[in-house]
This record gives structure tokens, sequence and C-alpha cells, in this order.
């Protein structure tokens, strides 16, 4: 069996893709229980909509965050099942991956955390649809340039993607003046996202404020696993820590750069799973630490392959 130092990172929404989770439910029977648990307990048919679309229906906020959520602990029961109970080092989730890190390492059920994603997917819609913002990717800048530049136009910086990839956040026209001032300040490339609205920002208040509610509801326990949170690349261990960092988080920095160099340098894992679709976390990796593997587990053939590597 592995003796390497294991990390599981888990997806943030705009991984999400029509078919996923399909092929495990198929090929697993703890995935296909995972999504029908989740249908029964939302009353709507969520695996449907992951599975057969559309889209736009996948994409919305309210969806695309339980989907992403149930996708990634149904790839790991996948790996598990083939695998077996290998030894995790840490956990770490983008965004709304942060709770699928939780779930995965116990510090909420699964039904817990499903009805958290579910109301917080709602929340951040709602907030969406209250305020006019948008969100700019900013490639090939310094960090301390893009701060200055979200300062000077009044957005927040909502993800520390990777060395040369930090996202803004923030009011529409604020948005606008960022990405046309972003050239003067160095940045290679500045580029609005197709995205709902302002995640990450202050304009995310309300959502932040009601989940706060649904989190001081929830049962939480310390996790088997140490979670590294979003807000300060820390692990974080008790419920009352967890609750503060996970509402923080709504309207905080994603600090995924610190998260990365932290899991590597200081914990020194030295293999990365990546539990969901796209492979957006194994290309951050790869640009923050070079060289640490990153496997992406999505589907039967990516699990077996990663099974495999568990065992050498």
């Amino acid at each position: 069996m592995s003796h390497k130092r294991i990390a599981l990172l888990f997806s943030g929404q705009g991984a999400q893709t029509v078919g996923m989770g399909k092929d495990l439910a198929a090929h697993f029977p703890q995935a296909a229980m995972l999504f029908a648990k989740a249908d029964a307990a939302l009353g709507y048919p969520l695996s449907h909509i992951a599975w057969e679309g559309p889209d736009a229906e996948l994409t919305q906020t309210r969806h695309c965050q339980p989907a992403l959520f149930v996708h990634g602990l149904a790839c790991l029961a996948a790996l598990r099942t083939i695998a077996g109970e290998f030894p995790v080092h840490a956990a770490a989730g983008l965004s709304l991956g942060e709770f699928t890190a939780h779930a995965a390492a116990g510090t909420f059920d699964f039904e817990t955390g499903l009805h958290l994603v579910s109301k917080r997917g709602s929340f951040m819609q709602e907030a969406c649809e209250a305020t006019s913002g948008g969100m700019a990717a900013m490639i090939g800048g310094e960090e301390a340039d893009v701060v200055k530049l979200a300062a000077d136009t009044d957005v927040d910086v909502a993800n520390y993607n990777s060395p040369g990839q930090i996202v803004l956040s923030g009011k529409t026209e604020n948005i606008a003046a960022a990405v046309a001032g972003a050239k003067e300040r160095g940045i290679r490339m500045a580029k609005a996202l197709n995205v709902a609205g302002a995640y990450h920002s202050r304009l995310m208040q309300p959502a932040a404020a009601k989940l706060r509610a649904v989190l001081a509801d929830a049962t939480l326990t310390s996790p088997g696993t140490p979670v590294f949170c979003n807000v300060n690349a820390s692990s974080v261990s008790t419920p009352d820590e967890i609750r503060r960092t996970l509402e923080e988080q709504v309207t905080g920095s994603v600090r995924w750069t610190q998260t990365m160099e932290r899991l590597v340098d200081e914990e020194h894992c030295d293999l990365f799973l990546e539990l969901g679709p796209g492979g957006v976390l194994s290309g951050l990796l790869g640009r923050t630490r070079k060289g640490i593997p990153c496997m992406q587990v999505f589907d039967l053939a990516t699990a077996t392959a990663a099974a495999e590597a568990l065992r050498t």
C-alpha cells in the first residue's frame, strides 16, 4: 500500500459538467446510493440534472453546489471501493469544495452537508439576483499590483488561485473599471468571467448572514482528517471555528495558492487526489508547486487509475 502523504482536493463551482457522476453510479452502488439519497433529501431529481442537464439548469448556483458536493463524495466512495481505506493526511476544497472536504473528513454527515450546501447555493443565488455584480480573472500580474488595483476600483479579491492568477469580485461597473485598468498595472491579461454574480465579495453579505443561522443549527464535530480552510489556509478543528470559517468564506478571499503551498511545504503531502470534474485544481497545483503529482478522479477509468497509483 502507498506510503505517500495523501491530500484530497474537492472541486468548486464552475467545474460542473453535464453527465458528472452517471458513470460512477452505474458501476458503484455506493455512488448510486449517494445520488439517490440526495434526490430524496432535496425533494427534486438532482441526479437527473447532474447526469442529463440541461447545462443551464445544472449551472444554476442552487443546483450546481449540491451536485458538486454529491459528486465529490461519490468519487471518493468509488475510489475507496477499489482501493480500500487508504490513509488521508489532509483535505481541502475550493470554495464550495470546502464543505465536501468536511463531509469526507467526518465533520458532519452526508445529509447535514447536503442541507448546508443546498441552502448556501440558494442564498448565494438570491444575493446574485439582488445585486449587479461580476468577477474577473487577472492573469500574469504581481500580487501586490492586483491587490492595489482591487482597492483602487473598490472591488474585493475573491480568489488567490495560483501564482499569477487572481480573481477579483464586485459591482459590475467596478469590475469593468478593474479590467480596463489592468494593463497599466503590468497585468498581462484581464478577463471578465461568465458568472452569475460577485462571489467571495461583500455583495454576498446577505448570503453569509443567512448561512450563519443554518450553520448554527447544524451538528458538527471535529474532523477526523485535518481540513484546511479557504479563509486563512490553515487547518480547522473545533466546530465553532469551522462554522466561522465556512461563513466567512462566502464573502472572504479563497487563499488557494497559500493552501497548496502549505500542504506541500509544511504538511509534506506528495500525492494529491482531485475529486471532481474538470481538472481545474490539478492545473492550479501544477502552477503553484511544479512536479507534485495530482491524480483526477471523476469516473470509473480515473478512479481505477488512482487506485493503481495508491497501490504502488
